[in-house]
């Protein structure tokens, strides 16, 4: 029998008695002793009535059982949902009623939360965290080794949920083939070997640091410190004695922020990869005048896992995404007619490969629309490509500006800003104008402690760009609101300053 996720990730590593986990509270576990946990928790499962296709939504604290879970509902034929831990209770009533899970595990702490909103559909719950996890203390005495259950390529392995800013959440239906091949692909690319040691921050409901981080680890035997979350001095600490930290550009940016982080810190560091949010040309210089390392930036998303990297070998270039990964199409395309730009035209980035997702869960309309015959994706990014094919994002198409007539991409009036003296970072967006149909705000965060001047910022933009394009107003504020993954929510700055 075969299970392809399984077969690649975890079954090499019976036997290895090289560390994988390391975690918070000095606890280590081998790679054998993780494949024999995760079978007692595949046990668990099955136990519980967890059948080949079934969905086990996962709402739980990062901890190294709950990726022991991962591996248990792969070995079991399951479909992985993982949800983000900040969902409230009313968000989570509707992935529950959607995606029709078999079983539910969830944070100790909110047990009785949850079971209130799964007893009238007959869902079993389950706990992990604590001492009192009742999964946890279930897998404890079941057996050491599990027959994997018998999965294709094409079979489901997991069901991502999208971020729903435009909309109630979609689900990803993404197959063991779509997982295996971006990870193929990310580990040799990027040269991960057994060698290596990840600083692991990011959380694992998400596809950069549950697919990409851990599948690429897996797939390479890499040692990977599981931290909890970004905390500073437990990332200083770990920095120096690891190769690889992948991260948000947030994470960048502390870092930058604090003097413990020097060159000297780095010295054993290998590479430093960033995603999930842009980063700034700025950050992208003091990064490399800090440290000599450049970050090297990837693009992807939950409906593809990772489409674009810049080289692990070759120029990395601030503002572009990189090159296609291996057997991944990328073609940019006019959003009205369908057909492939001139290289350098602005247009839909569209995406081909086994990397992306099998449609969305109980939405075959939505499918039909985002997903072609042709195999083609349409990403809802809007992008540019140059003749040697790197890959530069320019913003989302639904954030695109449409002011009399005109085309506004936000990108390149927060670039113009950015770029200003005492601009910490930017965020452009469109808001009802009866005349014009949008009028373009721009909120700008200053550096800390500096006081930036209205009047300067437009004499600069008047200088570099059109008319057409000058924002009406412009807004000073502490912060921009973003999602878990540093993503700027340019939906709420609509929502909140529209009127």
């Amino acid at each position: 029998m075969t299970n392809t996720l399984f077969d690649a990730l975890f079954a090499p590593h019976v036997g290895n008695s090289a560390t994988f986990l390391h975690c918070d509270d000095g606890a280590t576990l081998t790679y054998d002793a993780f494949l024999k946990r995760a079978a007692q928790l595949a046990h668990t499962l099955t136990d519980a009535g967890v059948h080949p296709g079934d969905r086990i939504l996962v709402q739980a604290p990062k901890l190294s059982d709950t990726i022991a879970l991962y591996a248990a509902s792969v070995q079991a034929g399951a479909v992985y949902l993982p949800l983000n831990t900040a969902y409230t209770q009313a968000e989570l009533d509707y992935f529950i009623q959607d995606a029709d899970p078999r079983l539910i595990v969830c944070d100790s702490k909110d047990e009785a939360t949850v079971k209130a909103l799964a007893q009238p559909r007959g869902t079993a719950v389950l706990t992990l965290g604590g001492s009192d996890g009742s999964l946890s203390r279930t897998a404890d005495g079941k057996p050491t080794s599990f027959t994997p259950v018998d999965r294709a390529p094409d079979d489901l392995a997991a069901l991502l949920y999208t971020s729903g800013t435009t909309g109630r959440s979609k689900g990803a239906m993404l197959s063991h083939k779509n997982l295996l091949s971006n990870a193929v692909s990310l580990t040799e690319l990027w040269e991960i070997t057994c060698n290596d040691r990840l600083v692991h921050a990011l959380p694992i409901f998400h596809t950069h640091g549950l697919f990409v981080a851990m599948n690429t680890s897996l797939l390479a035997g890499a040692e990977v410190r599981l931290c909890a979350a970004f905390d500073i001095d437990v990332i200083l600490n770990e920095v120096p004695r690891s190769t690889l930290l992948m991260g948000v550009p947030t994470f960048y940016t502390r870092l930058l922020a604090d003097a413990r982080f020097t060159k000297d810190c780095v010295q054993n560091m290998r590479l430093f990869v960033s995603g999930s949010a842009p980063l700034l040309a700025e950050t992208h210089r003091d990064f490399e005048d800090r440290t000599g390392h450049r970050i090297l930036e990837r693009y992807g998303m939950t409906e593809t896992n990772m489409i674009t990297s810049n080289p692990l070998n070759g120029a990395r270039l601030a503002g572009t995404v990189g090159y296609p990964l291996a057997g991944t199409e990328v073609k940019i395309t006019n959003p009205d007619t369908g057909a492939t730009q001139p290289f350098g035209e602005i247009g839909m980035i569209e995406v081909r490969g086994d990397n992306v997702f099998q449609g969305y869960w109980n939405m075959p309309e939505k499918t039909a629309e985002e997903l072609r015959a042709t195999g083609f994706f349409l990403t809802g990014d809007l992008g540019i490509q140059s003749e040697d094919g790197r890959v530069s994002i320019v913003g989302r198409s639904k954030d695109l500006i449409i002011s009399g007539g005109y085309n506004i991409y936000p990108k390149e009036i927060e670039d113009v800003l950015n770029d200003m003296p005492d601009v910490n970072e930017s965020a452009v967006f469109g808001i009802p104008n009866p005349d014009f149909g949008e009028s373009v705000i721009a909120a700008i965060v200053p550096e800390q402690g500096a006081t930036l001047s209205i009047e300067a910022m437009k004499d600069r933009v008047q200088t570099q760009l059109a008319r057409f394009k000058h924002p009406r107003e412009y807004l000073l504020l502490e912060t921009l609101p973003r999602n878990t993954m540093g993503k700027v929510q340019k939906n709420v700055l609509r929502d909140t300053y529209g009127s």
